[in-house]
């Protein structure tokens, strides 16, 4: 015993040989490695995702008529219903223009009622007269033929008889065509009538662009944006006002296209503004984009709000959480434990019988930190979670739940 402690050598050695064989031993059994059971349980698949407010109807109202912009009735904020004053431009070159209109339309109307009542008095009259020139001149002519065949008057007498007969039914004819001229029918009344609808529709228009130059809401809404004083000249077309017309808001957000599969009309939401994280309230998907954004690989989809708060405003930033899908008593294990999640063939180490073996798996929907996996393991097994070693199948392991 006095030589063995004599030589601390051999001490050293024997120390040696025992850790060598408990490493040996731990090696033989394998290393530790963080497991989970796969269990069943409800999960749910959610897309959260950052959002903004958008109103139903952005109303751009604009300029119709050049003009000197002389007030402005509204501000930016301010709310307004339809008939309100939003810009009134100088309207009394309109106005003088409507007032001209106005009495070429009396003067048309004017001569229509004097062709309707005294022109065809005085036609009446004319024909009259003609008629009865005609039948004297007629009789003054059978007169004149008795005696020139008696010998009595001269040939030069009976010829201006006849021509007096025939410039009368002249006068005739000239006269039955001016009262057909003056009923409502004859030309004289066309052209007086067409000289009417022509002042009327002058005096319309006048009157539309006097119209023009009060530039008024044509629904409820709020200002968004003005762009126009007092002492402006604008010109047609020109935007001067945007509206966010009154109407229950929109929440649109743009979620990465593979969540597209998993969208559906009608899907139920919550959502709450940044600047009131505490006030949630419901939504509803009730539009998906019919194609993709190829440069930031998204799909746009909207969200209605049955019963908007009355703090949203437009463009606000929203938080919303869409649930996706839902079931009960999946089979589910850690998203982390599935390699190669987002490939057509996702797969995970098992552990049996203290091995790892690799197991192919078909996911189903994908929680908060868990996923369903639908074929390839079985309720109870156990699954390797990573932890940055390389494992392959086969290797010996220790499995310690995490």
């Amino acid at each position: 015993m006095r030589t063995l402690l004599r030589r601390p050598g051999l001490w050293i050695l024997i120390a040696l040989l025992a850790a060598f064989t408990i490493v040996m031993a731990v090696r033989a059994r394998g290393p530790k490695v963080k497991v989970a059971v796969a269990a069943r349980k409800d999960l749910e698949q959610r897309v959260v995702a950052s959002g903004r407010v958008r109103v139903p109807t952005r109303v751009q109202v604009a300029a119709q008529v050049s003009g000197l912009v002389v007030a402005v009735g509204a501000i930016e904020g301010q709310r307004v219903k339809a008939g309100d004053l939003l810009v009134q431009i100088d309207d009394a070159e309109a106005r003088a223009a409507v007032s001209q209109a106005k009495a070429a339309v009396d003067q048309a109307s004017a001569r229509v009622e004097q062709l309707r009542r005294v022109g065809a008095i005085v036609a009446t009259e004319a024909l009259r007269q003609a008629e009865t020139n005609l039948e004297r001149t007629e009789v003054e002519l059978a007169r004149v033929r008795e005696l020139s065949a008696s010998g009595a008057v001269a040939q030069a007498e009976l010829d201006n008889a006849r021509q007096s007969v025939e410039l009368a039914r002249a006068q005739k004819v000239a006269a039955e065509a001016q009262r057909i001229a003056s009923t409502p029918m004859g030309a004289d009344s066309r052209v007086a009538l067409t000289a009417l609808l022509q002042a009327q529709a002058q005096h319309v228009g006048a009157t539309v662009r006097l119209a023009q130059t009060r530039i008024v809401a044509h629904q409820d809404g709020v200002v968004l944006t003005r762009s126009v004083e007092p002492g402006d000249v604008v010109q047609p077309a020109r935007t001067l006002i945007v509206l966010a017309a009154d109407g229950s808001p929109q929440l649109v957000f743009q979620p990465d296209e593979r969540n597209l599969a998993w969208i559906a009309l009608g899907q139920k939401a919550r959502a709450s503004a940044d600047a009131y994280p505490q006030q949630v309230f419901d939504a509803e998907v009730s539009y998906i984009a019919p194609s993709i954004d190829p440069q930031r690989g998204s799909v746009e989809v909207r969200l209605a709000v049955p019963s908007a708060p009355a703090f949203l405003l437009p463009d606000m930033t929203v938080s919303i959480d869409l649930s996706v899908a839902r079931r009960e008593s999946a089979l589910v294990v850690p998203s982390d434990a599935v390699r190669d999640a987002a490939t057509p063939a996702p797969w995970l180490f098992a552990v049996e019988d203290n091995r790892l073996v690799r197991k192919d798996v078909k996911l189903g929907i994908r929680g908060e930190g868990a996923v369903e996996v639908v074929e390839g393991l079985g309720e109870g097994s156990v699954v390797v979670l990573p932890d940055g070693r390389i494992h392959a199948p086969g290797q010996r392991v220790r499995a310690e739940l995490d």
